[in-house]
């Protein structure tokens, strides 16, 4: 997965693009395909040295994506340029046949969910210092766009407990946030929602930037493993 500097699973690459909405739903209940199957304004997201993608597909049964992931990795994001704060309320349903058991989330080797959300916040040039303006622009010369400032991974934990955090293996610019963990609950749909402002103001300690992006992930590529997850109803929602 592309990061800041090119290593592998780390922050996602979003291109801005606008939309006015208050409330923005990203996954229609009744979704409109594009012609390879997936909900429009939904779009593959791989990577240069990863050559076995994980299969996105659209299950009409279970009015969800349907995420197959064998020793592969692969995500569909979807690019959004916004303020947090007009709509800070992420929910999403998901479902999982199991975590990984080879998983560990503070390890490389490890870094493999059977689910997750990514969240990615836009870089502004004109906060940064001099060190990372140079190493943003690097990146920038490369891919022809800037790389995330930061991201929070909602994930479906392998071994870190519900509930607790920690940074990325590969970066400290990506918080790693265990919504779920285990297998104890897997084979059921489940209704998450967090304040994603909230969210990065106790992990970061600073406000948060504008939003770059959403994505979803399932992936096995390091621990070369087998995984199978659904996705469906991803919303934002401002504040009630």
């Amino acid at each position: 997965m592309f990061l800041l500097l090119g290593t592998m699973s780390g922050l996602l690459f979003f291109s801005p693009a606008k939309t006015s909405a208050q409330n923005m739903t990203l996954l229609p209940l009744s979704p409109v395909l594009e012609p390879e199957g997936l909900p429009k304004s939904w779009e593959p997201l791989t990577f240069r040295k990863i050559k076995r993608h994980t299969v996105y597909e659209w299950s009409a049964q279970e009015r969800a994506i349907h995420a197959v992931s064998s020793a592969s990795a692969s995500g569909l994001m979807y690019r959004l340029d916004r303020d947090v704060a007009a709509a800070p309320i992420l929910r999403w349903r998901w479902r999982v046949s199991s975590a990984i058991a080879k998983g560990d989330e503070k390890s490389k080797a490890g870094d493999d969910y059977a689910a997750r959300i990514y969240v990615t916040f836009k870089y502004d040039p004109s906060k940064a210092g001099g060190g990372t303006r140079f190493k943003y622009g690097l990146v920038k010369k490369i891919y022809g766009e800037y790389p995330p400032h930061s991201g929070i991974n909602y994930i479906w934990a392998n071994r870190l407990p519900k509930g607790e955090s920690t940074p990325n293996a590969y970066t400290d610019r990506l918080k790693m946030v265990a919504v779920r963990s285990g297998d104890a609950e897997a084979g059921r749909w489940i209704t998450e929602e967090r304040n994603i402002l909230k969210d990065y103001r106790k992990l970061y300690g600073e406000e948060s930037p504008p939003l770059a992006g959403i994505a979803v992930m399932t992936d096995t590529d390091n621990t070369g493993s087998q995984a199978e997850a659904w996705y469906a109803d991803i919303e934002l929602r401002a504040v009630p």
